[in-house]
Formats: C-alpha cells, structure tokens, sequence
C-alpha cells in the first residue's frame, strides 16, 4: 500500500489514508536536526564545542561526519528485531557496537550513524531537561503546527496504519521513531524552509554537505546524492535540488523531500522495503 501527501504552494493534496499513522523512521533525523538548530539559535546547545568527554562535535554528529560507528550492521540486532524481542537498554547497544571505538578522525570523512543520532538525542534532551518527546514537541511540532508523536512503547504502535508493526518496539529506533500522516511529514518540511522557526543561517547550515563516499544502487533515483546535515540532497534532480530525507524499518519506507523550484514538498511512504521505490513515487508526484 501506498500513501503520499503533497504540497503546492499553500494547497495541500492527500489520499485516502490523510488521518493514518506512519512510521517516519530516518525521517526523524531531519526533525532531530531542526530542533538542535533551533536549540543552538537559544544558546541552549553548542554546535562546535566537543561534547563532554568526547572528540567531536554536535554539527559533526548532525552531518555524519563525526566518525561514530552504526548499529545496521550488527546481525545481533536484525535478529532480535526480527523475533520481536524488547529493545536492548541505550548503554548496552553501544558497548555491542563499539560505539566508542571511533572509525575516523571528526571532521576528516563521512559514515551514516544512527548511534550518532542517538547522541544527538541524548544532548537534546539534556538542553531541555525534558523526554524526546516532550522536547520536539515544544521546540519544533507545535511552533510548526505539526501534529506527530515519538512512540515510546509497543501500545503507541498501535496506532499505526500497517498491522505487521503492531507488535514492533518502537525503542530499537535509538535515536527515536516520530509517528505522524504523510501530510503532517510533508508540512514539517514545508513549513521548516518556508516558514521562521530557523533563522537563514541554521537554514543554509542543514545544506552544509560533502559528496557521498560510495554509490547508491541503481534503484535509487538520485542523479548525485549529496549528504547535507539531517538532509539528503540531489542537487542535480530532474526538476531542480530537492533535499529531504529517506527512512525505513520493518516492513515500511518513508521519503518526504522538497523541491524549491517549484515550491512542492511530497511525502511518500508504502508497507515494503523498497526505499527508491518511494523516492520514485516523490519525483512523480513532484512532476510540474
């Protein structure tokens, strides 16, 4: 099944499915993003002063480019994923995936880490005091008017459209799985670049890239994939850059991009695994 949601200018267009809750997955990173922007604009976080006891820094782990290890490579976790089983205790997964043993020098290359984001997580909440959930909720949803939620335990999947997840603990997304429709996905990144929640500068900031080490399967539908910071850019697309983000988990893929030249924003998200098909999905509901 396949549900999208776009914006044109200030119409919006949805499917049948506008009220269903959707798994934004890595989605959540460019939210994560947004509200450590906004946190730094406060004086509430630094983003180029090493975090305490560490080498690198908040912008280093928002751009990937921290050299923290991930956790998609562990079998151990695949399979504890796939049996259902609780998510393992925050401190234990990093010790399992030798978090501390860092793959490069900060600053000097470019690995996807979603323990990096977990990090990010971690600093989010010590700025506010608060849970994720209270914290995005205050710093980015409700300025946006954006109406989604982290899922905290397995009865919060409940609500979500696609029944293989009922049973899924949301807390093996470590750095937190967001839960919102596809027009509320494809509102936060609409009104994120058109709207004042973020001064120009942290808006240009999140376009800070460096080019993607390695190639993207054919399958994907990027013309040159260029990792920004809590973004995924191309800015050599079909109908001029578009940038966003792409997620997936269990059985479920998401893709909200915007596309600046023609003032569209499009979410996508389907119960498979297939994240260009969802990419495609974008570019053909993008189509001017």
């Amino acid at each position: 099944m396949l549900i999208s949601a776009r914006i044109t200018g200030a119409a919006e267009t949805t499917d049948d499915n506008a009220d269903a809750g959707l798994p934004w997955w890595s989605y959540g990173k460019t939210v994560l993003a947004a509200a450590a922007f906004k946190l730094a604009e406060q004086g509430r976080l630094q983003l180029d002063t090493p975090l305490a006891g560490k080498p690198f820094t908040l912008r280093q782990l928002l751009a990937h480019r921290a050299g923290v290890r991930d956790y998609g490579g562990l079998a151990d976790y695949h399979l504890a994923v796939a049996r259902r089983e609780t998510a393992w205790p925050a401190d234990d997964l990093l010790v399992r995936a030798k978090a501390d043993e860092l793959l490069f020098t900060p600053g000097q290359g470019w690995s996807y880490s979603n323990i990096g984001y977990l990090l990010v997580r971690r600093e989010i909440e010590r700025a506010t005091d608060s849970e994720l959930r209270s914290a995005l909720h205050a710093t980015v949803f409700a300025p946006l008017g954006v109406h989604a939620f982290l899922a905290r335990t397995r009865d919060d999947m409940q609500r979500v459209l696609w029944p293989a997840l009922h049973g899924y603990d949301p807390n093996w997304v470590y750095h937190g799985l967001i839960v919102g429709t596809a027009i509320d996905a494809a509102r936060f990144l609409h009104r994120l670049f058109t709207g004042e929640l973020l001064s120009d500068v942290s808006r240009r900031a999140m376009f800070d890239s460096v080019p993607l080490p390695f190639a993207l399967p054919l399958d994907r539908p990027f013309i040159k994939p260029t990792p920004g910071t809590g973004l995924m850019i191309d800015p050599e697309g079909p109908f001029g850059p578009w940038f966003g983000h792409t997620g997936g988990g269990p059985g479920s893929v998401s893709a909200v991009y915007r596309f600046s030249a023609h003032d569209r924003t499009v979410a996508a998200f389907a119960d498979d695994e297939d994240g260009g098909a969802v990419e495609r999905e974008v570019l053909r509901l993008a189509a001017p």
